[in-house]
């Protein structure tokens, strides 16, 4: 493990937030419960400076992600971390700015990766359903509320083992030994749900039909007036059930926000298309930054 690096800790979750939350912008990666969920496939492991967190992937090789703290107040021209350069991708566009005006051309290059922008939405727009824009998630939502005798209700520590074996089921489903991106995606989701009392963050909701977990959600709070959903998985064979897990969990925890980030499509044509169908009402962007070293 390099120098002055440790694995991403539960132990050292609430001192990692109180950088996250002095952070400009704010994007889904830097979640505690998306570093968290996913320390174990990425080999995370994380460094305490003296006012931000760097941050380094170690599989399948070594690159940093962008540094979290407050990124206004720092010299970035004099940084002993950038002055090694080094390349750091899933870096926030509020970033990319302040490190385009220090650094400058000559030490900065900078790439669009469109397959990490975040979708964000209107939970109004979500939990309503209204207008010509959403008319087909709504005819699939009255189907299942019209169809289905069902109960909603908040995901808690005493339904956790329930939850792990309706994603022990949904991954069985959709055929996993094709799949390296869904078996990794199960890994994080078993992490984060195994840890569910220690991650005092995390919120979520279920969905049950004749008494049987049809679907579920997890998310946390990303900002004072923003949720990001981490997970949210559905039986295929109940007819608009992830048009409804997204409806009642909104209309339940996202009560006071105004915004939910979906996180990102990772370049997958049918999940870029099945997220624009939700209609975004805007993205935080990101890019990929090159920083050359200080000579």
């Amino acid at each position: 493990m390099r120098k002055g690096y440790e694995p991403i800790s539960l132990a050292r979750r609430e001192e990692y937030l109180e950088r996250l939350a002095r952070c400009p912008q704010k994007v889904s990666d830097y979640s505690f419960g998306n570093l968290w969920g996913w320390a174990e496939e990425y080999g995370l492991t994380w460094r305490f400076g003296d006012s931000h967190v760097w941050i380094l992937q170690t599989r399948p090789r070594e690159i940093f992600w962008a540094p979290v703290g407050p990124w206004q107040t720092e010299n970035w021209a004099t940084c002993p971390t950038l002055a090694k350069g080094g390349t750091f991708i899933r870096v926030p566009e509020r970033l990319c700015q302040i490190w385009s005006r220090a650094l400058g051309e000559e030490r900065l290059t900078l790439e669009e990766a469109r397959e990490h922008w975040d979708y964000v939405y209107d939970v109004a727009d979500l939990v309503e359903l209204r207008g010509n824009r959403f008319h087909k998630k709504k005819n699939l939502l009255n189907q299942f509320l019209r169809g289905y005798d069902f109960e909603y209700k908040p995901l808690s520590s005493d339904c956790v083992e329930e939850t792990l074996e309706m994603q022990r089921q949904w991954f069985t489903w959709h055929d996993p030994d094709d799949s390296g991106e869904l078996l990794a995606e199960n890994g994080a989701i078993v992490r984060v749900l195994q840890n569910w009392d220690r991650i005092p963050g995390l919120l979520g909701g279920a969905i049950r039909v004749d008494g049987q977990m049809v679907a579920y959600t997890v998310a946390e709070e990303l900002t004072p007036d923003m949720l990001v959903i981490h997970f949210e998985k559905g039986c295929s064979r109940v007819k608009g059930i992830y048009q409804a897990i997204n409806q009642q969990f909104l209309a339940d925890a996202g009560t006071g926000y105004k915004l939910v980030d979906r996180e990102q499509d990772l370049g997958d044509e049918g999940l870029r298309h099945a997220k624009m169908s939700y209609n975004p009402s805007t993205f935080l962007k990101k890019c990929t930054a090159v920083v050359a070293p200080l000579e």
